[in-house]
């Protein structure tokens, strides 16, 4: 269970870390959903994403970081739960994306009880 663990939370990083490279050389206006947020909180997402991406890998280095795990996964959950709901609110009808932050936010919320209860690092 643990290398399970630890290939997703490699693979949850891998896809925070291209999200915030995809952020910044794509506008909030790219997604119709998302357009209602600020440009500098569209910018400051990167930074937040990229601090993510760090903290999930971060325990292999450092155990003692282990405790950042559960709260990273939380914290990306909740940014999907909030694009989700951004999207709804909108009204566009094509669910595509809002499926997709729904499956990331699953995951983020599995691993985040599976690092804290199943298998803690």
């Amino acid at each position: 269970m643990n290398i399970f663990l630890w290939v997703l939370q490699a693979l949850l990083a891998v896809h925070t870390g291209i999200g915030a490279v995809w952020k910044f050389s794509n506008s909030e206006q790219g997604i119709p959903s998302l357009s209602a947020i600020p440009h500098a909180v569209w910018m400051g997402l990167i930074g937040v994403e990229l601090l993510c991406a760090v903290g999930l890998i971060l325990p292999a280095i450092n155990k003692q970081f282990a405790i950042l795990v559960p709260i990273v996964a939380l914290g990306i959950a909740a940014e999907m739960l909030l694009f989700s709901g951004m999207h709804l609110r909108s009204g566009v009808e094509q669910n595509g994306p809002m499926f997709y932050w729904l499956v990331v936010a699953v995951i983020c919320g599995f691993l985040a009880y599976a690092r804290t209860s199943l298998s803690p690092l």
